[in-house]
């Protein structure tokens, strides 16, 4: 609270992107953790909460006659447009905005104060949902072909890497050893993703300190232990993610890549994907053409083109698929790394396993694989998601690319995955909200120094707690897409731009609902139908044993849906308007409401996804209810094309 100058500032106008001349009057408050405004127009109270922690940069604009402009730019790319009457108001919450969304320490981030009123026992219960033990026993892992290692227990070998590793049954504590001082920060192989099938390994390192000339006796003998774990293959693959020039330039820094004449049976491969600080350019272009105001469709292709940004999607999920190919067609072992192994090698591995094996397409299994192979294996959120202020050369929108790969991935196989778009864009809000302890820190090392499982919350329990909302209607277990390797085109008519997570926040503008909206709809109204049913067979039921008189008039009664005619008791049965008037006008829809149309005017749709926080939302996390609204409305009736839904 100390770094408040300000606050609460009234008359404050947000600004609509689509249409400029449009705006909202409400008062603006700083508060600890979240900025709010508060709408003060229009006879409703309408709320806009933003954390501090999803915000990316503030930028306080040129003062014009209106007020001086502020514009809040967030990291789930929500960008908000204040107009605040006095400058000196607009200074006040630009400072206090500044060190409010920049934390120096830990212990500032909001996970540390968020407090859902959960007891020990529950929080417990909340990290222990997870162990990544289980999910290496599902792989078949201890084996006699593989082994657990507790080399780094105590983080000595790799300061970056787990305290458990799996390693080749045949290998040595010398071996590994000799490898980890080969291995740029000690990252040695270590084993990701193992077939039970056909014996075939994913592992992953860094890049050896090989030079022009170097090698190590050990680390080559560590990758000869790798090949000999898969007894149906005579070679392994070693994946190098960085351009080759990229990594002889590192060559050139005492770094570098193997040697195929120095390590028996192997066949080098470089599959190049930009390093960090392209991808954050790249990012950055691309988020300018989001931000246009009414772009041509020129224009917009044009920018998106220029940014490269589906260029660099495709090139991680060309190697992926590469890698998958290789375990699951060639039944070969790959060794994958990048420079420092945590941040290409992550995407690649993780997309892999997503086309190999079908529990990572399922809820639980891609919290499995987010933290097995990012969270475990030493991701350096803090870094790359700007927790904490810090060197901005070191964000970098990977585990972006990741989700959005996954996305890709998902529009090709519709029917091949348990959870839903808003699973992934929830997961990509909460990496960044600090809501939440599992993505705090850029080890495991350091989590377990911040003791994150006593003071903060997991957000794993929460998504499974709510996988209702993250469900796919379209998911099928049995589907042939589901089973076995995904075989995805990769060819450039196939990748699609993200609107959903890239310009979710836009206002104004038409909907732009899936086929998954449009069935999770159809699923929910046909819940209130069955529930109507059912309670319409228990009046039926009672009627009939009731056997209800009138005089000398036995009331008649027909079973059909459409036809009433009864006595003066009409107590037990709802109007002939419920049945004969449509799902089109008014209904009499109790169980879950509201009732609404399919087809949605804009403004309709702007209810329903605004991530404002009037109706129901998760005002703690600062990341509004993206649920869609049940079918069928009263206002479902206005004609959609008409001038007036403009």
């Amino acid at each position: 609270m100390e770094y408040i100058r300000l606050p609460k500032v009234e008359k404050v106008r947000l600004l609509d992107k689509v249409f400029t001349k449009r705006s909202r009057m409400g008062t603006l408050y700083l508060t600890a953790t979240h900025t709010i405004f508060v709408e003060s127009e229009g006879g409703m109270r309408n709320e806009t909460w933003v954390l501090h922690s999803l915000v990316f940069s503030v930028e306080k604009q040129v003062t014009t006659p209106l007020g001086c402009p502020l514009v809040i730019h967030c990291k789930n790319f929500q960008v908000l447009h204040f107009v605040i009457p006095q400058e000196r108001d607009c200074h006040d919450v630009y400072v206090s905005l500044q060190r409010l969304s920049q934390p120096e320490r830990y212990e500032e981030l909001y996970c540390f104060s968020y407090k859902p009123g959960f007891d020990e026992k529950e929080r417990q219960q909340e990290w222990d949902f997870l162990d990544l033990r289980s999910e290496y026993s599902r792989m078949g892992i201890p084996n006699s072909l593989w082994k657990l290692s507790l080399i780094n227990r105590h983080y000595k070998v790799s300061d970056t890497y787990p305290a458990e590793l799996f390693v080749p049954a045949s290998t040595t504590t010398s071996v590994i050893t000799g490898s980890a001082k080969f291995r740029s920060r000690g990252r040695f192989p270590a084993l990701s993703y193992y077939s039970k099938e056909n014996h075939a390994a994913i592992c992953r390192s860094s890049q050896p300190l090989s030079g022009f000339s170097a090698r190590c006796l050990e680390d080559e003998q560590m990758l000869e232990a790798i090949l000999r774990s898969n007894p149906r293959s005579d070679f392994m693959y070693v994946v190098d993610t960085r351009p080759k020039l990229n990594a002889m330039a590192n060559r050139a820094a005492g770094k570098g890549y193997e040697n195929e004449d120095n390590y028996s049976d192997i066949k080098f491969r470089f599959v190049a994907i930009e390093n960090i600080h392209v991808m954050r350019s790249s990012q950055q272009k691309m988020l300018e053409v989001c931000e246009l105001r009414s772009p041509s469709m020129s224009d917009f292709l044009d920018g998106l083109e220029s940014s490269g940004w589906l260029k660099h999607i495709k090139a991680v999920l060309d190697a992926g698929v590469f890698i998958a190919k290789a375990i699951a067609v060639e039944g070969v072992s790959v060794l994958v790394h990048c420079s420092d192994g945590w941040d290409r090698t992550a995407q690649v591995c993780s997309v892999a396993s997503v086309l190999l094996d079908p529990y990572y397409r399922t809820i639980k299994g891609l919290m499995v694989l987010i933290k097995k192979d990012w969270v475990s294996f030493g991701h350096k959120f803090s870094h790359r998601c700007n927790h904490l202020d810090g060197d901005p050369k070191e964000e970098s929108p990977v585990i972006d690319q990741f989700l959005e790969c996954v996305w890709q991935l998902m529009e090709q196989f519709p029917c091949a995955f348990e959870y839903n778009e808003r699973f992934l864009i929830t997961i990509h809000s909460h990496i960044y909200s600090c809501q939440y302890g599992n993505f705090i820190g850029n080890s495991q090392r350091e989590r377990s120094e911040l003791r994150l499982h006593d003071r903060t919350h997991s957000l794993w329990y929460y998504l499974w707690s709510n996988r209702a909302d993250y469900s796919n209607p379209l998911y099928r277990p049995n589907h042939s897409q589901t089973q076995g390797l995904l075989r995805p085109s990769t060819a450039p008519c196939w990748f699609k731009f993200w609107g959903g997570l890239y310009n979710r926040f836009d206002r104004g503008m038409h909907p732009r609902q899936s086929v998954e909206d449009y069935l999770r709809a159809i699923q929910e109204e046909t819940e209130q139908l069955e529930g109507l049913l059912a309670s319409h067979k228990q009046k039926i039921s009672k009627l009939e044993e009731k056997k209800v008189w009138n005089g000398t008039s036995k009331a008649t009664f027909d079973k059909s849906p459409t036809a009433w005619v009864l006595g003066n008791d009409l107590g037990l049965a709802n109007t002939p308007q419920d049945y004969t008037s449509g799902f089109l006008t008014s209904s009499p829809c109790q169980l879950k409401p509201p009732c609404s149309s399919l087809t949605f005017s804009p403004q309709e749709f702007n209810k329903t996804n605004d991530f404002s926080y009037s109706n129901g939302s998760d005002r703690e996390s600062g990341i509004a209810d993206l649920s869609s609204r049940s079918p069928f409305s009263e206002e479902s009736t206005r004609d959609q094309d008409s001038d007036d839904t403009a």
